[in-house]
């Protein structure tokens, strides 16, 4: 099979996987609407926190993606295992730091101003989702073995099966039946432990059972910690999760910033912060196959076919963004209408979408950038790159721009001064991490 159509292959299961994963926060959103507007407001808020620190701390996990397909590529089968069990040190400081933030989220809370008629039942959502990110992470961790060894389609079952279950589940669970009084809001919370704790299972089940992993002796007893393998994990997870951490929170905070401008603003970037987050899931899926790829043949030492694999791999992404923003561009208006019944909020966001569909190229381009500095072990000088931009450049610049102004240009008042601003970020962004690539490729390691 060709390097283009394992990497089509690899990033279309992904992207299967990935969707399902979506619908979770979908279901809570559409069964927390139909339950009541404070379920809603409650979800919310602690969908923000939830999802800033498990993506963060995702970030840590994925990490480890390039250093197995790296030991694959090289056939140190057993090596692979040995990782593997180091990793579990990394899995269970993650999950009790986690675990600490989601059960005492006061000050996130405070300095947030969340209502205090919210606080209560967001802490208690929280305090029931810390007991789901143990489960939720170590099944993060089994993914990137999973996609690291070019078997991304057990993971995507398993995520399709959690889906299943996770809607009846949540539905019970809040609502009740005849013969069980429903737990409101908590019941999406709990549906969520159980169903995390459900994938764990089976993950571990198949990593005893399944002949898949028979060669990288997984079973063995787990070693004392290996400080410099956890070295080089924390080199490469830590910068690679404050990465994450600043584009997540980029984007909460510009929310928030947009939240004074009324009901229509925020109606209308909601939309298109929705659309923006469907679209990432297309090139982040490419960029999983990619970076597996791309370590595979590191670890191989053919270097001829890794750069085989980045040409291959730019092309495919920058085809793809092409092809987005232009279906964007030209059903704008359409897709604002399925979205939103109001004119008003319609009428904005199909002027956001446009912005989104230039986002959404710098998007692309950025998320394979990212992930080919981390196969490449460059993770340092992403994140600055990360934060100079998106912070200074994307998030204060459209600050300036909607409320005080930037040289000759007056204040817009606009949703849409925060969008120009983060594309022009994504674009100095993409300069930025492309410049790191062609440095990378010189090393003589590479030629």
């Amino acid at each position: 099979m060709s390097e283009r159509k394992t990497i089509l292959k690899h990033a279309g299961t992904v992207l299967v996987g990935q969707l399902a994963v979506v619908a979770f926060g979908v279901t809570d959103t559409i069964i927390a609407g139909r339950y009541d507007s404070q379920a809603l407001a409650v979800l919310s808020v602690s969908s923000a926190i939830y999802v800033t620190v498990y993506v963060t701390l995702l970030g840590v996990i994925q990490a480890l993606l390039p250093m197995f397909a790296e030991l694959f590529g090289g056939k140190r089968f057993s090596a692979i295992g040995e990782l593997l069990r180091q990793s579990l040190y990394v899995w269970a400081m993650l999950a009790i730091a986690g675990g600490m933030v989601l059960l005492s989220p006061y000050f996130l809370l405070q300095s947030t101003q969340v209502p205090l008629e919210v606080q209560a039942d967001a802490k208690s959502y929280l305090g029931i989702l810390a007991v789901a990110l143990p489960a939720a992470l170590f099944f993060r961790l089994y993914s990137s073995l999973n996609q690291s060894i070019g078997k991304p389609r057990l993971v995507t079952w398993i995520q399709i099966a959690a889906l299943l279950c996770k809607i009846p589940l949540s539905i019970v669970l809040t609502f009740g039946t005849h013969e069980f009084q429903g737990m409101g809001i908590a019941g999406c919370a709990l549906a969520t432990v159980i169903v995390s704790y459900i994938m764990c299972l089976i993950a571990l089940t198949l990593l005893w059972k399944s002949e898949i992993y028979e060669r990288f002796d997984i079973w063995k007893p787990i070693e004392k910690p290996d400080t410099g393998k956890l070295k080089q994990m924390a080199k490469l997870g830590i910068p690679n999760g404050l990465s994450v951490l600043v584009e997540v929170t980029s984007f909460t905070l510009m929310a928030l910033f947009i939240a004074r401008q009324g009901t229509t603003a925020t109606a209308s970037h909601q939309i298109a912060a929705n659309m923006t987050a469907l679209l990432y899931m297309i090139p982040l899926s490419f960029s999983i196959a990619i970076s597996a790829r791309l370590s595979y043949w590191i670890g191989a030492a053919n270097f001829q076919n890794m750069r085989s694999v980045l040409a291959i791999g730019f092309q495919l992404i920058a085809m793809e963004a092409v092809l987005m923003a232009a279906l964007l561009f030209v059903f704008t208006d359409e897709i604002a209408t399925i979205y939103a019944k109001d004119d008003a909020v319609a009428k904005m966001s199909a002027q956001l979408l446009i912005l989104v569909g230039f986002y959404h190229v710098g998007d692309a381009l950025q998320t394979l950038c990212f992930f080919v500095l981390r196969s490449f072990k460059v993770t340092f000088l992403p994140m600055m790159v990360y934060g100079s931009m998106l912070w200074g450049v994307g998030l204060s610049g459209g600050y300036l721009l909607a409320y005080e102004g930037i040289g000759s240009l007056s204040a817009t008042q606009s949703p849409a001064a925060f969008w120009l601003m983060s594309v022009v970020a994504l674009g100095l962004v993409c300069m930025g991490l492309m410049l790191l690539i062609a440095r990378a490729l010189k090393n003589p390691k590479y030629r």
